[in-house]
């Protein structure tokens, strides 16, 4: 075995979704974790280490799954990595509350025949609800070892660790695995067989079953023979069809499954071979599971009377989304000046070491490209630190399945599924891990939609555009209803979006929404922070080293190439700052010169050529320079204007900018701004994370001209829709 001889044992930590599974892997690596993409797909796992004495445990946190039947990414990985990966010890994660239905996947697994060490978790959650499980019996009924846990608490970890070492060097500690393909007991007996000593529990099947499995391993070569797979088979599952190199052995094999699939019309293979596996699993807990006492209803049954209320429901997540933005936005907007302030002194003491007014590249390289680009990430980064905590709370209460169920019946109807809402909410703070946040849509197709509109909800970043353009136009009054009908805007741009989507490119049937809703509980402080902490260094990885890389790449487009002498500044260039004809040579202003150095520049240039695609929505080269600036991130917009408008970086939001604004554009003018902002082209960080998680570049491409096409056609409509009514162009 490997980690016989490196002194590492590899272990899967698997089991269904909400059992507590993540919080025991957390509980046993602590910080000594890392988040990564299993190779080959976009799906999110953790791998974590714990040492024991010599020993080094690599754990692997593999996504929650009920079968080993793959419907989702997710449940295709946590299968692939079992059959193919064959790790040393698989801890099975199981509900104690909810012990018949979590076997099911201990059944599968011990099918394959990996060693396993089953974990009763949540066990005080069982115990207060009046349920006794004698786990020395499990244990030898299932023939393999049972360890107890709190997993929330900590408790049981030694063991558990302990057990799965001694499974690892050792073997099981109770009787040694059959062959579990080709050898069957009839299932009267099977339980006092084991009882006995006589190896693992297998399902037996029955008359129907049993011979076509006899056939189908038969076939197989000894290595593939297990009896999970000739189950797979009779299935027709496609995946595990596809793994058979013989394309004789491929349609006999096939060819068996159709009979066996003809012998009872009435059924599925999955429905009958399903049956059959709980047959054996309420055989197994008949005497092993008792209640001890009859309870009336839980915590959690009186407090779902009213977070899934039908009319009080809805009001009571409203309430909470609003109280955790409140807490993102309140407690994270002080540290975020403090980060601002740094950068902006960290910036002067390195300009500092150069000349007032000096153009030299190194000082803007590092200014205005490396600490301006950096600076522009991290000053959200205690809005997004915030963000992920509360959402950490809210899954962590077992809140956030509910929040998915209530808003359901609404999704549907606009082409989203349920758990779309948790992504979307999660747009108004970030669109990256907004995007991230998709992974817990099992179908392809609802991740994909829901990617897609995401950029739609306006994000944090936007903000500074609008705290820029709204007191440049409206008077104080209408500041609120403006930004209000901004974001509602983008929202029902992106249900419309969905819908159109859904009735297009992704047609078909809405996926089920099929949830479990987990008992309500108290997370720990060590998990919230843990959580919130991987989350925070993902973030930093994933957006920052990007938005880096693509400032850089900017400062260079709108510094270089520099103008010669007579290089006459375009007529009607700027008339309140720069005369026409004014030669580059005769500029005396370092501001005006850094101006005119801008519309000589390649991304100058890309302005005034964009000028004739962004004039029929009353935009000029101005605001066509800055949207190319903007590319790294949106709020670098507000930069460029102050660029562009000759106002400096250090009064880049001040009123003068806004005078200026206010010279050049109309109330309308700044309002079609606004929006193309909000619906065009996203920031390259969400670029790079929508190929990523789609895995195809065509999705990233496809969401940036969609977007930026919808945000040219309603500023266009919203810009004549305007003038018609005598609002005033440019």
């Amino acid at each position: 075995m490997p980690g016989t001889l490196d002194k590492t044992i590899t272990v899967a930590v698997a089991g269904n979704p909400n059992s507590g599974k993540t919080t025991i892997f957390n509980s046993l690596t602590g910080a000594h974790q890392h988040v990564g993409n299993y190779p080959g797909v976009t799906i999110e796992w953790k791998e974590g280490t714990v040492t024991r004495g010599d020993w080094s445990l690599k754990l692997f946190d593999l996504p929650g799954t009920y079968s080993l039947t793959a419907f989702s990414d997710e449940e295709l990985v946590a299968r692939d990595f079992l059959l193919n990966h064959k790790p040393d010890v698989v801890i099975d994660v199981v509900d104690a509350s909810n012990l018949e239905r979590n076997l099911f996947l201990t059944t599968e697994l011990l099918e394959i025949g990996l060693p396993v060490v089953v974990v009763l978790n949540m066990a005080d959650v069982a115990r207060d609800r009046g349920l006794r499980i004698d786990t020395n019996l499990l244990a030898r009924r299932l023939g393999v070892p049972v360890v107890s846990t709190v997993g929330n608490r900590g408790r049981g970890m030694d063991e558990l660790i302990a057990m799965v070492t001694k499974v690892a060097i050792h073997g099981v500690s109770l009787p040694g695995p059959v062959d579990l393909c080709r050898k069957s007991s009839p299932a009267p007996q099977f339980l006092t067989r084991l009882e006995e000593g006589s190896g693992k529990v297998q399902v037996d099947y029955g008359e129907l079953v049993e011979p076509y499995l006899a056939r189908i391993c038969a076939l197989l070569p000894a290595e593939d023979a297990s009896r999970w797979r000739a189950v797979k088979l009779l299935e027709q599952d496609p995946k595990v069809l596809e793994e058979i190199n013989d394309p004789e052995v491929r349609r006999e094999v096939s060819r068996i499954a159709e009979e066996f699939a003809a012998a009872d019309p009435d059924q599925t293979p999955d429905t009958i071979l399903a049956a059959k596996r709980y047959e054996t699993i309420h055989a197994l807990c008949d005497g092993t599971l008792s209640q001890v006492k009859e309870n009336g209803p839980t915590i959690s049954d009186r407090v779902d009377r009213w977070t899934m209320h039908p009319v009080w429901g809805v009001p009571i997540f409203l309430v909470l989304m609003y109280a955790a933005f409140t807490m993102t936005f309140g407690l994270g907007n002080p540290i975020m000046d403090l980060i601002d302030r740094g950068f902006t002194a960290l910036g002067g003491f390195i300009d500092g070491f150069w000349p007032a007014g000096s153009a030299s590249p190194l000082r803007s390289l590092l200014v205005d490209g490396i600490i301006g680009g950096v600076g522009g990430v991290l000053v959200f980064l205690p809005n997004i630190v915030l963000l992920f905590l509360a959402i950490a709370i809210l899954e962590g209460t077992g809140y956030m399945a509910r929040a998915a169920f209530v808003m359901d019946r609404f999704m549907s109807k606009v082409g989203l599924h349920g758990k779309s809402f948790i992504p979307l909410l999660i747009g108004f703070g970030c669109t990256v891990p907004a995007i991230m946040a998709t992974r817990t849509l099992e179908s392809r197709r609802d991740r994909l939609i829901t990617i897609m509109v995401l950029p739609l909800m306006s994000c944090g970043a936007r903000l500074p555009i609008y705290a820029l353009m709204i007191p440049a136009f409206f008077p104080a009054k209408w500041h609120g209803p403006v930004l209000w009908i901004i974001y509602v805007t983008g929202i029902v741009l992106a249900l419309v979006g969905a819908r159109l989507l859904r009735a297009t490119l992704f047609k078909g049937d809405n996926t089920p929404f099929v949830m479990e809703l987990p008992p309500y509980r108290m997370p720990t402080v060590r998990s919230l922070l843990m959580q919130m902490w991987t989350r925070a260094k993902l973030y930093l990885r994933k957006a920052g080293t990007v938005i880096l890389g693509a400032a850089i790449i900017m400062w260079f487009l709108t510094f270089y190439p520099k103008p010669p002498a007579d290089y006459v500044v375009p007529a009607g260039f700027d008339k309140t700052t720069i005369a026409a004809d004014t030669h580059f040579g005769e500029l005396k202003d370092p501001v005006q010169i850094q101006s005119a150095e801008l519309s000589y520049s390649i991304a100058g240039r890309v302005g005034r050529a964009l000028e004739k695609v962004l004039k029929p929505v009353g935009f000029d080269w101005r605001v066509g320079t800055a949207l190319v600036g903007a590319l790294p991130a949106k709020e670098l917009f507000v930069a460029q204007m102050g660029i562009v408008f000759a106002v400096g970086q250090a009064d880049e939001t001040s009123e003068v900018l806004r005078t200026r604004l206010r010279e050049r554009y109309s109330p309308l003018v700044g309002f079609c701004i606004m929006l193309f902002t909000l619906i065009s082209t996203p920031c390259i960080a969400t670029f790079a994370i929508t190929r990523q998680e789609t895995g195809s570049l065509k999705w990233a491409v496809a969401q940036n001209l969609g977007l930026t096409t919808l945000a040219w056609i309603v500023a266009f409509l919203v810009y004549h829709g305007g003038l018609l009514l005598g609002l005033g162009g440019a």
